[in-house]
């Protein structure tokens, strides 16, 4: 990766991991801190990434060709015709004011090509939103760190969740638990491994069929029930 990456010792990065976890608890808006606790914790949950990724036809290509989503790789996107994923994403940005250029570079990995698979990960997080169908508010990004956490098992997705729930009122609480909690479980086992998918080279088909292909279940809309 061209960003640069600090070395640590092991004291060092429990002190960061520490850190950055008490300070993502008291203010989860802090995604740089979020980012930091991913990394530093996370190491051995992207080795198994990886690995996975080099078993993997279409993850091979991944690594082969380090895409980045970032606007200048990105911005065909917006071109797509409808209800392709490209034109999904594209619409999912634009409504949130979002760019693909906001996230903090990694900084805690070991190697460059573990870099880029914790970069990878961070980067596809807002295709996940789009293919799943979540909001982005705190139940819905509680509910897609569920399912990073059976696609990956990174603690820092469970640490997430835990924070997040805590953060819940009454009725989100109630909401989150009843409803998008055991959807989220169901949904992560059933699709396919996401960390293996070129999204980038799938902008131009179908959002439903890419779904299905992918064995994704969108999430129900909650008004359907009464909870």
């Amino acid at each position: 990766m061209s960003c640069a990456r600090v070395s640590l010792k092991g004291w060092q990065q429990a002190a960061v991991a520490v850190g950055s976890a008490f300070g993502a608890l008291m203010d989860p808006r802090r995604a740089d801190l979020i980012a930091a606790l991913g990394e530093t914790t996370g190491k051995p949950a992207f080795e198994r990434v990886l690995q996975r990724m080099k078993n993997s036809t279409e993850g091979r290509e991944v690594l082969l060709h380090r895409p980045r989503v970032i606007s200048s790789q990105v911005s065909h996107a917006w071109d797509m015709p409808e209800n392709t994923f490209g034109a999904a994403y594209a619409n999912f940005m634009g409504s949130r004011n979002f760019s693909p250029d906001d996230r903090p570079p990694v900084r805690f990995m070991d190697s460059d090509e573990l870099a880029y698979v914790a970069t990878r990960a961070r980067e596809v997080h807002d295709f996940w939103h789009v293919l799943f169908g979540l909001p982005t508010n705190l139940i819905g990004e509680s509910a897609l760190k569920v399912i990073e956490f059976e696609q990956m098992f990174l603690p820092m997705c469970f640490m997430s969740v835990v924070g997040g729930s805590a953060r819940f009122n009454e009725r989100q609480r109630r909401l989150f638990f009843q409803h998008y909690f055991p959807w989220a479980l169901r949904a992560g086992v059933k699709s396919a491994d996401l960390m293996c998918i070129y999204y980038e080279k799938h902008f131009s088909e179908n959002l439903e069929e890419v779904r299905r292909r992918w064995g994704i279940e969108p999430c129900p809309d909650p008004k359907t029930k009464n909870i």
